[in-house]
């Protein structure tokens, strides 16, 4: 199998990323005009939360979570990449965790249902922990 494959949900998983930042911002920066508070006043993530709408801090939220399990998943993709350990489950699990974790996003941005938000988060944990459960388990036995 071509080793590479597993670059391209990491690629995926930069471009939400990148996507929710903008968001993000596009949510933000009219608000804060509309709020018509100075912008000293936001000098702190609590500080936004109090003075702008939930619905302007979900992509906020959001694009700290995109810096929590990612994370782990853009190592171990590097870590498979680089051992040579790249096979098929692997490249389907990623894939499964981006498109999940675009689901989430998706939500988290928009309409913000708690239950479904939990469900997509929970189904991109479960293919990143099969990826990190194989990857130990390869070691282990190497």
């Amino acid at each position: 199998m071509n080793d590479e494959l597993i670059l391209q949900p990491m690629l995926g998983m930069m471009a939400l990323t990148a996507i929710v930042w903008l968001v993000m911002y596009a949510k933000r920066i009219p608000a804060m005009k509309k709020a018509g508070v100075p912008v000293q006043a936001y000098t702190t993530p609590d500080k936004a939360v109090e003075l702008l709408p939930e619905a302007v801090n979900n992509s906020a939220n959001n694009f700290k979570n995109l810096f929590e399990l990612p994370v782990l998943f853009y190592g171990l993709c590097l870590f498979l990449y680089v051992t040579d350990g790249v096979d098929t489950g692997y490249v389907i699990a990623a894939w499964l965790f981006l498109a999940f974790r675009i689901a989430h996003s998706f939500i988290h941005c928009t309409s913000n249902i708690v239950m479904l938000r939990f469900y997509l988060y929970l189904a991109a944990a479960l293919a990143l922990w099969f990826m990190l459960g194989r990857a130990l388990a390869g070691s282990m036995l190497a």
